[in-house]
C-alpha cells in the first residue's frame, strides 16, 4: 500500500508519532527511525528523528493510505445464500477500496432483485441475463421480458449468459443452450451493451459462436476464465475481456501464469463470483467469510452458479459442493486475494494490477446510460 507523509504541526520536536489509518483501524506507532525535513521561520534544517527523545522538540507525522481502486467485474449479490446480509456486505467490501459490483441476474426469478439492488446502491452495475442453467424454466416471453428490463434499465449490461458441458450443465440440452445464448448475444448487439459469458467445457463452441454471431460492439466479458493460453489470441480479437477469481487458485499455477501471461494487459479484469468461488489459500484465516444463517426474500432464483474448467469434473464443482455442504459463502472483500494471487503471476504489483483491472473494468462498463460512465 502507498502511504503520503504529511507534517501537521513543527514547534520543535518534543515527540513525533505515526498514525496508521487503515480499515477504521487505528495504530499508534513511535516512528524513532523517520527522518523528517523541518521547517521553521527562522531556518531549515534536516534531522533524524533520534531526537525525538529530546523533550524540547516537537512534531506530529500522519501517515495516510492512499487506498487503491477495485471493481469487481463479476458477482451475484442477489443470491438467495447471502442477500439479507447485502447491506453489510457492501459496507464491508466498499470500505476495502472496492467501488463498483457488476452484479449478475441468472434468471427471470431474480432480475428485479437485480434492478431493486441497482437502484438502491450506486456502486451496483446491474446485468440482466438468463443462465444456460436456467434456461428450461424460461417463459415464453423471456426475450421480450429481458428486453424490457434491460430497456428500462439504460445502466444495466447483459449477463450472466453462456454456455455449460461441466457436470451440471450437459443435463440440459446443448442446443437449446446454444438457440439462448445467441439471441441474448444479439440483443446485446443492439442495444450496444456488453456481456458477461459463463463458459465451461466449451471454449471451442463459445467460439464458434461468437464468430457466426458477429462482433459484439460493446464488448464481453469470459468471467472466471480457465481456458487454455491458446485460446486467448482468438477470444482477444472478438473483442474478449478476461475476468479472473479465487476459482484461479485450483488450476496448476505453472498453467494458470502461461495462460495470464497470454492476455493483452487491457482486457484483464478481476472479479469475486460471490457467494462461489472462495480463494483456495494456505492461510484460510485471512479470509472474509459470510455469516452463514444468511437467507433469501421469496422469489430469488436456486442455488449458486459455479463456473469453470473444461475438467471432466472441475476444481470449481468440487469446491463448490463443499462450499454449499459446509455454508461457507465466499465475501466479495476477497478480491484483495484474487488481486494478491494474479499480480504475483504476473509479476506485477498490487498496486499496478489495481490499477490496470481498474481502468479496464472502467472502460467496459462506460457505455451510454451506464452508472460507471456517469462518474468519470
Amino acid at each position: 500500500m502507498w502511504f503520503s507523509l504529511r507534517i501537521l504541526s513543527v514547534k520543535g520536536i518534543e515527540k513525533a508519532s505515526l498514525f496508521l489509518v487503515y480499515r477504521n483501524f487505528r495504530a499508534h506507532i513511535p516512528a524513532y527511525e523517520l527522518s523528517l525535513r523541518v521547517r521553521s521561520r527562522n531556518k531549515q534544517c534536516n534531522t533524524n528523528l533520534e531526537c525525538i527523545k529530546r523533550k524540547e522538540e516537537k512534531s506530529l507525522a500522519v501517515l495516510r493510505p492512499i487506498m487503491m481502486k477495485l471493481f469487481d467485474s463479476h458477482c451475484h449479490l442477489q443470491d438467495p445464500r447471502i442477500f439479507n446480509m447485502v447491506p453489510k456486505i457492501i459496507k464491508t467490501t466498499t470500505e476495502t477500496g472496492v467501488v463498483h459490483f457488476a452484479v449478475n441476474g441468472v434468471s427471470e426469478k431474480d432480475w428485479h432483485l437485480v434492478k431493486e439492488m441497482s437502484e438502491r446502491y450506486p456502486c451496483i452495475v446491474p446485468n440482466f441475463g438468463l443462465h444456460p442453467w436456467f434456461i428450461t424454466e424460461r417463459t415464453p416471453n423471456w426475450l421480450k421480458t429481458l428486453r424490457g428490463f434491460l430497456e428500462s434499465t439504460p445502466a444495466a449490461a447483459v449477463g450472466e449468459i453462456g454456455l455449460d458441458k461441466g457436470s451440471f450443465g450437459r443435463k440440459i440440452d446443448f442446443a437449446d443452450q446454444v438457440d439462448v445464448c445467441r439471441q441474448q448475444l444479439q440483443l446485446a448487439k443492439e442495444l450496444e451493451r456488453p456481456v458477461s459469458i459463463h463458459c465451461v467445457r466449451a471454449f471451442g463452441d463459445l467460439l464458434e459462436l461468437l464468430k457466426s454471431a458477429g462482433p459484439v460492439p460493446a464488448g464481453f466479458i469470459l468471467h472466471s476464465y480457465l481456458g487454455s493460453a491458446e485460446m486467448v489470441p482468438e477470444f482477444a480479437k472478438l473483442g474478449a475481456y478476461f475476468s479472473f477469481s479465487g476459482f484461479l487458485m485450483s488450476m496448476k499455477e505453472s498453467k494458470a501464469k502461461k495462460m495470464l501471461k497470454s492476455i493483452p494487459k487491457d482486457r484483464i479484469l478481476l472479479e469475486t463470483d460471490a457467494p462461489d468461488a472462495l480463494p483456495k489459500l494456505s492461510n484460510p484465516d485471512s479470509l472474509y467469510l459470510i455469516e452463514k444463517e444468511a437467507s433469501s426474500a421469496d422469489g430469488t432464483s436456486s442455488g449458486g452458479i459455479n463456473d469453470g474448467n473444461p475438467s471432466e469434473k472441475s476444481p470449481e464443482e468440487d469446491k463448490g459442493n463443499e462450499q454449499q455442504a459446509e455454508e461457507i459463502h465466499n465475501h466479495p472483500a476477497n478480491i484483495h486475494h484474487v488481486l494478491s494471487y494474479v499480480a504475483s503471476l504476473l509479476e506485477l504489483t498490487k498496486e499496478e494490477l489495481a490499477e490496470i483491472s481498474f481502468a479496464n473494468a472502467s472502460r467496459l462498463f462506460s457505455y451510454e446510460g451506464s452508472k460507471v460512465l456517469q462518474e468519470v
